[in-house]
């Protein structure tokens, strides 16, 4: 085996040969792969574009929050509630709100509050949740208490503890 490697016949040989089966290994194995991992990327691509547009068309407030979260506004828990409230579809009526004071904590300031939810529908407090936490990053729910009404089959009234981080 030794005298075979020492053989430059086998050089001669064996380069040339190597150096023409790449291209050919390029043409007929790569190419084709690269072709159908284009032709797959974009299929997700375009899949992904039509479901933001159904998103879009569902909800188009997502803009607004999206442009709002643009504009540096500070954060004000009565605004905050009302407007994410009125947009769920929640009425005046139909929450109630306490906040505390700012409080810094290790160089970082915070601030508390507890909203009450009254005899509203599961996918109104859902909502509410999701649309308060996608507006400000910041806001975190600490904690949920879920209390159903008896007698009626889907009204509940919600607990929300939030603490926003300034």
């Amino acid at each position: 085996m030794k005298d075979m490697l020492k053989n430059p016949v086998l050089y001669y040989i064996l380069a040339p040969v190597m150096a023409a089966l790449w291209p050919l290994l390029i043409w007929g194995v790569y190419l084709p792969a690269a072709g159908r991992n284009w032709e797959t990327e974009k299929s997700q691509y375009n899949q992904g574009q039509n479901i933001i547009k159904e998103i879009l068309n569902v909800d188009p407030d997502r803009l607004k929050f999206a442009d709002a979260n643009s504009a540096s506004v500070e954060f004000d828990y009565a605004s905050a509630i009302d407007s994410t409230a009125g947009s769920c579809g929640i009425p005046p009526t139909g929450y109630n709100l306490n906040s505390g004071i700012i409080i810094t904590s290790a160089g970082q300031k915070s601030q508390s509050a507890k909203v009450s939810l009254k005899g509203v529908d599961i996918t109104k407090a859902a909502k509410f949740l999701s649309t308060v936490q996608i507006r400000w990053a910041s806001l975190q729910c600490t904690q949920i208490k879920l209390t159903k009404k008896k007698g009626l089959p889907d009204s509940w009234d919600v607990d929300l503890d939030f603490k926003y981080y300034y």
